[in-house]
């Protein structure tokens, strides 16, 4: 395993700032996208390999969602390499509702990724608007295929972030797992508070 490697570091934050890249021109769009916010490295610096299918929601994604089970998901699975390096930063899966992003049979097609603007812009062409997102992070051992992927040691944890995007209709619209080798990821979760009334100071 490679002594040193590319870290990457998600931060709460970025999920306003995908947001807000969402509105902007597409060559604005392209310049950077989250993964090299996370990386620190530009575009030229990184690959991408992405795969796309279709599969019937399970009892969890069907709950996950509030849809029937059985409901037809588009399944999205991404990887990102820092350039030269054996192994990818990240393993990441996404499902949404297939009948929903069909209504832009571009969003179907794993040939236009890395969408400039990601997620954020793919939903805004549906008319769809996220209102807010919600981490779940877990930690466990690697599965036997996520060891080799990964190029984790021995005893070396993943961090597992689940995240869910519900739109401003309160529905959830994207639910994405995220695996980062723990030896070279973090998280970093900011809360914005709001601040006391001026009675109060």
């Amino acid at each position: 395993m490679t002594a040193s490697r590319r870290r990457l570091r998600r931060t709460t934050d970025r999920y306003q700032w995908e947001k807000d890249r969402a509105l902007l021109p597409e060559d604005e769009r392209r310049r950077a996208g989250a993964a090299e916010r996370d990386t620190g490295l530009p575009r030229e610096e990184l690959e991408f390999s992405t795969e796309f299918g279709s599969a019937p929601a399970d009892a969890e994604l069907a709950r996950w969602f509030g849809v029937p089970e059985g409901t037809r998901m588009l399944c999205r699975s991404y990887r990102t390499w820092a350039r030269g390096e054996s192994a990818p930063l990240s393993l990441v899966r996404s499902w949404l509702v297939y009948d929903m992003v069909a209504a832009n049979p571009a969003l179907l097609s794993p040939e236009n990724e890395p969408w400039p603007g990601g997620t954020p812009h793919q939903l805004s062409t549906i008319g769809i608007e996220i209102d807010r997102v919600v981490d779940e992070v877990t930690v466990r051992l690697p599965r036997s295929e996520e060891t080799e992927i990964l190029d984790v040691a021995v005893g070396v944890p993943v961090l597992v972030l689940r995240k869910t995007s519900i739109d401003t209709m309160g529905r959830v619209v994207e639910v994405a797992e995220c695996v980062l080798p723990g030896d070279r990821a973090e998280i970093v979760s900011t809360t914005r508070l709001a601040p006391w009334p001026k009675r109060c100071r």
